[in-house]
Parts: structure tokens; sequence; C-alpha cells
């Protein structure tokens, strides 16, 4: 009986040692580590974020899976921006994913060496993260939110065609911003259109910029700038009481409040970018993968925003719009 008992030990002594090792990933399935570096959170932004994840899972990295995300917000301020990115740079991510200029200067600051994909960067070239679109020599490319600003214009003019003055709202501190802001200038110019801007530095300035508008233009246009959607609710409150309307130039601002956009849906373009860090993640070089732009935009708009704002929806506007919110 005790020789038996003994074996009976040693039988179970092994089973454990070898349902042990199966459990233990070896050295060469350990999980990939990515760092998400955020410059704020806003609905655009965490667009981006969703997309980007369903973007890498369905090319087979899940998170907790094959690969581990750390994901940080900078709060909008860019010290904290740069403090992440070099924390990623420190703990040698295998790759960092960028979302917004101001997130994916830093990261490209803080490294030369770990893959950099970045989103909704608006000019890349003006930003100095890359010489040109087709150019990523070096350790990042990503894709563009950029989108031609006449087009917003344009828009504007359908909804009031004998507008004469439009603000522009725009952070003075981030470079995409205000290329936006100069390419609105120089598309408004050729209409006849003047330009008042109201430049901020943080979003507590947002509604104090909003209000300097009041009484000087007829309508505000909103671009792709992160420090001035993080704060919406300050400029529609004072546009709405004001009768003020307010266009967009991203499609979740519209479901916010603004009246209508020729904009980008942010989270295919999340998807855009998970699917290029998984082809870099799969062996591509970053040469290989040049700047992505967004190709098509679609019209929304915001009926019940305009009904607040006191403006009529042209009939052939609504007819073209892909979504339009009731």
């Amino acid at each position: 009986m005790k020789k038996g008992f003994i074996s009976f030990l040693l039988l179970l002594f092994l089973f454990g040692m070898m349902t042990g090792c199966g459990t233990a990933k070896p050295e060469s399935q350990q999980l990939i580590s990515i760092g998400i570096t955020q410059i704020v959170q806003h609905d655009a932004l965490d667009s981006v974020r969703k997309g980007i994840l369903d973007g890498l899972a369905s090319n087979g990295f899940r998170d907790g899976e094959q690969i581990k995300i750390d994901y940080q917000d900078a709060q909008n301020e860019i010290n904290n921006a740069i403090t992440i990115a070099n924390n990623f740079a420190a703990d040698k991510k295998d790759m960092i994913i960028a979302i917004s200029t101001p997130s994916a200067q830093a990261a490209a600051q803080a490294t030369q060496d770990i893959p950099i994909v970045f989103a909704t960067v608006t000019d890349p070239v003006a930003a100095g993260l890359v010489e040109a679109l087709d150019k990523t020599d070096g350790n990042i490319t990503g894709t563009s939110d950029q989108l031609p600003m006449e087009l917003q214009v344009d828009l504007i003019r359908k909804f009031i065609p004998d507008i004469k003055k439009l603000g522009v709202i725009y952070s003075t501190s981030e470079v995409n911003a205000g290329v936006q802001a100069d390419q609105i200038e120089e598309s408004a110019a050729t209409k006849g259109i003047e330009i008042v801007r109201a430049g901020i530095t943080t979003t507590s300035e947002v509604k104090v910029a909003t209000e300097s508008l009041i009484g000087k233009v007829e309508a505000i246009l909103i671009p792709v700038d992160n420090t001035v959607v993080s704060a919406i609710d300050g400029v529609l409150s004072v546009a709405q009481e004001a009768k003020i309307p307010v266009f967009a130039s991203d499609t979740d601002t519209v479901r916010h409040g603004a009246v209508a956009t020729y904009g980008i849906d942010y989270y295919k373009m999340g998807v855009q970018t998970g699917e290029m860090a998984a082809r870099i993640l799969k062996g591509e070089k970053i040469s290989e993968n040049p700047v992505e732009v967004t190709k098509n935009v679609d019209l929304t708009i915001n009926k019940k925003a305009a009904k607040l704002f006191e403006l009529p929806v042209p009939s052939e506007l609504e007819k073209e719009a892909k979504e339009i919110i009731e």
C-alpha cells in the first residue's frame, strides 16, 4: 500500500508539472506591448481609439491575447504628453500609437527606435513628423485627417448665402489648428468672406473666445482642433443664446450640437490606423507604409441644432446628407 501511495503522489506531481508548463507562455509568445497616448478625451478622439483597437483585433492583435495595451490620456497638457511618451520609450514598448498632433510630436521626440503610428494628425509635414506624406524613412507614419477647408466654407454659404463675416475659434498652440485657420481664411477670401479669428491656448478660454465673436460674425466654424472640441459645450451654449450658428469639421461635434459638416468618420479613421499598425507588427517596414489621408468625406446635418439656431436646412443638402440628426 505504501509503495502504491508513493507512486500515486509521483503521478500527481508529474501531472502538475505538465499542466503548469502548459499554461506558461513561451518567451516567443509574450504579449506585444503597445502604448497608446491621447492628448485629451472627447468624442472624436475616443472614436479613433475604439477604431484602432477594432482594426488591430480584426487583424489578429487582441488586447490581452496577442497584445497588451497601455492607454494614457494627457488631459490636454503637452507636458503630460511629453512625460507619457518618455515613459513609453523608457519602458521599451514594442509600438507607440499617438492620437493627435501634440501626442505624435511628443512621441517622435522621445524615441527614434520604437515604431510610432499616429492618428488624426492634420498636417504631418508642418508638424515636423515626416518629410513628405510619401516619405516615411524614419520610425513614424500614420493617418491624417486633412480636409480641404474650402468644403466647409462652401457648406456654410449654402446655409447662409449672404454671409460676410465668419468666426473661427482655434488653438494657437496646435500646429494643425493654425494650418486649418490659414486655409479657411484663404478660401473665404476668394468668396468675399472676412474671417474673424479667436485664438485660444487652453479649454478654459474657449467660452470667452466664443463670447468675443458675438455681434461680430454671422456664423462660427470650428476646425479639427482638440482643445476647442473638448470644450464644445462652452461654444454651443454661448452661440445658441446669441443665435449664431456653429459649424464643425468632424461628425462627432455635429452629433453633439453643431449644425453640419463635410466630415470624417473618426471611428473608420481609427480602424484604418489600426490596420496600418497591424501590418507593421506583422513585419512591414515603416517606409513601406506612407502616411494615409482620408479620401472620403460625408455630409452630416443636425436638424435639431439648425432649429435651435433658427437656421433653415436647404432641401438639396437634406438629399445629399449621409446622416441627418433629427
